[in-house]
């Protein structure tokens, strides 16, 4: 090979200069993203139970689908529920949230803070799993008081009864005529 064959010096570096800056460019910070949401998704800040009543589920996105959902925390007539926003990332959680509609449940999550697409969900919060709870807190002394639970079919305590001393009827004033 002669002196003349030889491509010039600089040539080979100039060609792979733009393709050095065009991988630099866009292929690190794809890279970088991508490193900080497997991070971010793979620990998880903090995890818990929330339990109330499921008042929404519904798959949302344009081009990523999630599950986003809302889990009304306290439900006293005249006050405005505190809501507990979440996503789901599993079909199978969402289907088993969705067969609960209407019932009182225990939402098991992970929080995941720092994702940095919401391709993963709306929220920090991910539902994990869920359970019913069958107690209804707001009838003390009846059947489903808190630690008992609700069967079909179970008679709820008689009208008058006083709930505060295990569901007696309270004595009468003294002096007052008693009833038979």
């Amino acid at each position: 090979m002669t002196s003349s064959d030889a491509p010039p010096r600089g040539s080979f570096a100039r060609r792979n200069w733009g393709k050095l800056t065009l991988a630099t460019l866009v292929l690190a910070p794809l890279l970088v993203i991508g490193v900080w949401t497997a991070i971010a998704l793979g620990f998880s800040y903090s995890n818990g139970t929330r339990t109330g009543y499921n008042q929404k589920l519904s798959r949302k996105g344009w081009l990523c689908k999630t599950w986003e959902g809302e889990l009304a925390l306290s439900n006293v007539p005249g006050q405005a529920p505190e809501l507990f926003n979440y996503s789901v990332r599993d079909d199978a959680v969402a289907a088993q949230i969705q067969k609960l509609e209407g019932r009182r449940v225990a939402l098991s999550y992970e929080e995941h803070r720092g994702v940095p697409t919401t391709c993963f969900g709306e929220t920090d919060y991910f539902a994990t799993g869920v359970r019913a709870v069958d107690v209804d807190p707001l009838a003390p002394g009846t059947p489903g008081t808190p630690g008992t639970p609700v069967t079909p079919g179970t008679p709820a305590a008689p009208a008058g009864a006083d709930t505060a001393r295990g569901g007696a009827t309270p004595a009468p004033a003294p002096g007052a005529p008693r009833a038979p």
